[in-house]
């Protein structure tokens, strides 16, 4: 990691975060790139020869720098709406490196991503299918399809992520499958590809991906029985990294036990958190410090439309003061925002030593961080910057009070 203390102060790589805070304001989103490149370059170069494709996935961070940093170095991406088509292909990406994710595509959706090329669709239910083929027909194409199948694997994450149970929205119950291929491979404008699987976010634990790897490879000698070749197996991202203390998946080990079973199948990852989570930190200031007889609050800058994760999934960050030893008020504090919420909290019973003014890092914020805010309570959204060694680049200014309304419409009578 590219976040550590120099002279007592936290710097994200070579570049002092109270400089940063000082050129930027506050609050602030901070990444580092050689943490993303070096994240990417480690799940594609554990593949060595072997066919495979590492996609990352837009969601986690969307910003165009971010995408074109991964674009630069060879990465397909993972969509899931055509904004993010559009963001990839504006920061330099190949549509035929994209693979386009989500349950809801819409018949424009589709339509952009015929266009262009993308690489597939993961058709995540048979009504989707017949509205993939029917826009293929209207433009006299063929597209490209996998179908995504849900395994009915638990993950063991939390409830909000996990994505690969029957009781979940998302994917063709694996039992289906066959069927919905055999239609797919009879129409003359579907052009059967791969196979999709994706079972959850944030896991630590091998064994749900092969569980899920040895269902889905017995599904496709399936389909080899009835004649439908698979030419790819695209099995999702949803490796976990470490917030707290959570020993994580050793990214080698993993594609290792997936190569032991593919035979010479290319393989597609769709890696998010795992590439940028890590790689980024939100910055936010001490304004006030609350404290009555039974909690100390340091009321920040930030708050949960900045940084809904712990809101919204009770996650934990680890929070570290931006000047190390700093002399202050000794506590256990929650730190809290300005937001009219009980729930706007991004760190609670944290041991630190603070003052009003103090900066602080909260980290592991560079997966669905900015993504994710808002402007909730009429807040504009944060600055974003990028460090590369001694550089840094603002990769997205500071919404003005003007932003939130400039596309909102007085009634004149």
């Amino acid at each position: 990691m590219s976040f550590s203390y120099k002279n007592q102060s936290l710097h994200a790589e070579s570049v002092d975060i109270a400089d940063l805070m000082q050129s930027y304001g506050s609050p602030l989103y901070v990444y580092s790139r050689t943490d993303i490149e070096n994240n990417w370059r480690e799940f594609d170069s554990a593949f060595g020869q072997h066919p495979h494709l590492v996609c990352y996935a837009v969601k986690a961070n969307s910003n165009i720098a971010v995408l074109n940093v991964l674009a630069k170095i060879g990465a397909g991406f993972d969509i899931v709406s055509v904004g993010e088509l559009e963001r990839v292909l504006a920061a330099g990406g190949q549509a035929s490196n994209c693979v386009f994710s989500g349950v809801a595509k819409t018949q424009d959706e589709i339509k952009r991503g015929l266009e262009v090329g993308i690489r597939c669709f993961n058709v995540e239910s048979a009504a989707e299918l017949e509205r993939i083929e029917q826009v293929s027909a209207s433009m006299n194409m063929q597209a490209p399809i996998s179908i995504r199948v849900n395994p009915n694997v638990d993950a063991k994450t939390h409830p909000y992520i996990s994505t690969g149970l029957k009781e979940n929205k998302f994917g063709v119950d694996i039992d289906d499958a066959i069927a919905l291929y055999e239609t797919a491979h009879q129409s003359e404008h579907i052009n059967v590809q791969g196979l999709d699987c994706h079972i959850g976010s944030q896991l630590t634990d091998v064994s749900p991906f092969i569980d899920a790897l040895d269902k889905v490879l017995a599904l496709i000698a399936k389909l080899a029985d009835r004649g439908i070749e698979i030419a790819h197996l695209d099995l999702g991202g949803g490796v976990g990294i470490r917030y707290e203390d959570e020993v994580t998946i050793d990214i080698s080990a993993y594609i290792s036990s997936i190569l032991d079973k593919v035979g010479n199948l290319e393989i597609i990852l769709e890696p998010g958190r795992a590439i940028v989570g890590n790689a980024g930190a939100f910055i936010t200031k001490v304004e006030f410090l609350k404290q009555n007889s039974d909690k100390s609050f340091a009321i920040i800058d930030g708050a949960m439309n900045d940084l809904l994760r712990p809101a919204f999934y009770n996650a934990y960050h680890n929070v570290l003061p931006v000047r190390e030893n700093a002399q202050g008020v000794e506590a256990s504090w929650d730190l809290v925002g300005p937001i009219c919420e009980t729930g706007d909290f991004l760190a609670k019973d944290r041991q630190l030593s603070l003052s009003a003014g103090d900066y602080l890092a909260v980290m592991s914020a560079g997966a669905y961080g900015f993504t994710m805010s808002s402007n909730y309570n009429s807040r504009p959204r944060v600055a974003e910057v990028m460090v590369s060694d001694t550089a840094h680049h603002l990769i997205r200014k500071r919404e003005t009070i003007q932003d939130l309304f400039n596309t909102e419409i007085l009634i004149n009578d």
